[in-house]
């Protein structure tokens, strides 16, 4: 309270109160801002010991309990980039213990390239898989750093430490349906995450070429098919298509104004073993295992709905030809020097398979009845069917795939009893 508040409302009618009275009314203020003051010292105390400690991401690298910085932590950082075989790749994949980075990640490593993974183990899915997918990569010789791609402190250390030719970037937020539960989760990592990674990466001499990870949602609601990357793609019927789309605009930004080399994937429906649990393919082997009833969805007119359902193998094909075939990035340290690449890519299998087909294989793998339960396709950001023309990858980049439904969910569900049953029940596929 200010002495300004003694004042009355109407100037020029002062009054001056005698010394007790103005000594009781300065005694008051005294006493409420001394109350003030200690209710806030003991909230901010309550405050520094309750609060957990600052997050990696917001201390110095300095710091010696932080979780990245020091001898030891650039030790296996370059040992694990460094490449095995001369004239090997040295590439830093982002969303390394997800589903397709970890494949990618190993293949990369096992035919001789150097490999750094970052991840952030996120709980959009059970943390558990990506820490057994982490294993995996440990064993094949890949050192994943445990961060956000919004951390650009992080991005810059590593980028100081290692001398990256080439960037695979897959960390996403991904998912269609779970854009309507946590909207800015998409915005924080497929946007905003996506500029932080090209800022860092147009800043580097010499800049490394990027690969990353587009989607087949950004094709929306557009009805030819097969899909072609020449079509449009402005009519997102999903938040998760929106952003990637959105990643579609920046990437080619950077491209024209920094020099930076980038390739977008356009990813359609991958499935197979270590894959992601939020995944019709997945979620229906578990409920049809467990008993439980499966919602099958159907279009407005009674039609199936179907997906080009992709195998994983045919994938990390597809990442590393675009990998091998990206051109070097014509910028350095955030200057352009000439005209780079840019390219976009569908990766799919041309062949959609309807979603009942998939419960009917499941069911034959698994040999039990799954229950079923029809549903009109609600409209939750899920379209009705995806379909792609892989012409222009075939041509550019040698992307073939090979792997029916049949087979790769053979091998995805043989993987599953392994992991989460410990069955080796031999059967009869």
């Amino acid at each position: 309270m200010s002495h300004l508040d003694d004042l009355p409302s109407t100037p020029g009618k002062y009054k001056v109160l005698p010394y007790g009275v103005l000594h009781h009314h300065r005694y008051l203020r005294l006493s409420k801002l001394t109350l003030w003051a200690s209710l806030f010292l003991a909230l901010f105390l309550f405050y520094l010991v309750l609060s957990p400690p600052p997050s990696p991401s917001r201390r110095s690298l300095n710091d010696s309990f932080a979780k990245y910085g020091g001898s030891h932590w650039e030790k296996q950082v370059r040992k694990s980039a460094r490449p095995r075989t001369r004239g090997g790749l040295t590439v830093l994949v982002t969303g390394a213990a997800g589903f397709v980075g970890t494949h990618v990640s190993i293949a990369l490593r096992r035919r001789g390239d150097g490999v750094l993974g970052l991840d952030n183990f996120n709980r959009y899915y059970d943390p558990k898989l990506k820490r057994a997918r982490q294993g995996l990569l440990e064993r094949s010789g890949v050192f994943v750093v445990e961060g956000d791609i919004n951390d650009a402190v992080l991005l810059r250390k590593l980028y100081d430490v290692v001398l990256f030719t080439h960037v695979m970037h897959l960390a996403a937020q991904a998912g269609v349906r779970y854009a309507m539960q946590n909207p800015g989760s998409y915005v924080k990592s497929n946007i905003a995450g996506f500029v932080n990674l090209l800022e860092v990466s147009k800043a580097a001499s010499p800049q490394p070429a990027v690969v990353w990870a587009s989607s087949s949602s950004v094709y929306g609601l557009n009805s030819k098919v097969p899909f072609s990357e020449r079509d449009r793609t402005d009519h997102p019927a999903s938040l998760y298509a929106a952003t990637k789309k959105a990643g579609e605009g920046i990437a080619h930004t950077y491209n024209h104004i920094y020099g930076l080399s980038l390739t977008g994937l356009r990813f359609f429906t991958v499935y197979g073993p270590w894959g992601r649990p939020d995944m019709a393919y997945f979620f229906f082997t578990k409920d049809i295992l467990r008993g439980k009833t499966i919602t099958v969805f159907e279009s407005p007119d009674k039609g199936s709905v179907a997906r080009d359902f992709t195998y994983i193998d045919d994938i990390v094909k597809g990442c590393l030809g675009a990998l091998d075939t990206a051109e070097k990035s014509t910028g350095s340290g955030g200057k352009k020097k000439g005209p780079a690449m840019f390219r976009i890519y569908n990766l799919g299998n041309t062949s959609p398979v309807p979603v009942t087909k998939l419960v009917t294989i499941l069911e034959k793998l698994l040999k039990m009845k799954a229950k079923r339960k029809v549903m009109p396709l609600p409209r939750n950001g899920d379209v009705e069917f995806t379909h792609a023309n892989i012409t222009l990858a075939q041509t550019e980049i040698g992307y073939k795939p090979e792997v029916d439904l049949e087979t790769g969910l053979k091998k995805f569900v043989k993987w599953y009893l392994g992991f989460y049953t410990g069955s080796k029940k031999k059967r009869s596929w």
